[in-house]
């Protein structure tokens, strides 16, 4: 069983930015993961899509603009498109029948789901937020646009970084 670490003996697992906020979606976000599944037959990231096209895509969006939008790479993107359009909740359009452009919007499916699931989750957004002062609030909000600019700023860094590649086997000795 690990040891809790001492004071003072280095950083720990819980000093680490990155790994809060996972811990925070994890839990903050199981609610609505409940919400979209069980209740709405939906994942988390069709939810995605469906609430970025109900906010950006009035006139519709193409799929790397959707998926930019949602900041998704295009595969995962793509998948979901798939899917939402399996279940008749966003329509693909051929502008001027060219093939090689395609056009979503939601359905009026989709358009009900998301007014039925976006209070929802602005309610329960809402009571996350109400562990904070509205000073506090107002304070985390500017600490978020500072950092999500950060991060943005350290994105050409990672370019250079390898790839995932999960089919390779881990380094031997680790």
């Amino acid at each position: 069983m690990a040891q809790t670490p001492s004071p003072g003996a280095g950083p720990a697992l819980d000093d680490l930015l990155l790994y809060r906020l996972s811990r925070l979606l994890s839990v903050g976000g199981s609610p609505v993961i409940r919400l979209c599944e069980g209740r709405f037959g939906i994942t988390r990231r069709e939810w995605r899509v469906l609430a970025t096209l109900a906010e950006h895509g009035a006139k519709g969006l193409g799929s790397s603009q959707l998926a930019e939008l949602a900041q998704l790479d295009r595969a995962r993107t793509s998948r979901a498109v798939g899917s939402l359009a399996a279940k008749d909740l966003i329509s693909r359009s051929q502008p001027g029948g060219d093939r090689r452009q395609v056009m979503l919007r939601l359905t009026d499916a989709g358009r009900a789901i998301h007014a039925e699931l976006f209070p929802m989750v602005r309610e329960i957004n809402a009571q996350l937020m109400s562990a904070l002062a509205p000073q506090a609030a107002q304070l985390f909000d500017e600490s978020l646009a500072r950092l999500q600019a950060q991060a943005e700023a350290l994105l050409p860094a990672a370019a250079d970084l390898p790839k995932a590649d999960r089919r390779r086997r881990a380094p031997s000795g680790a």
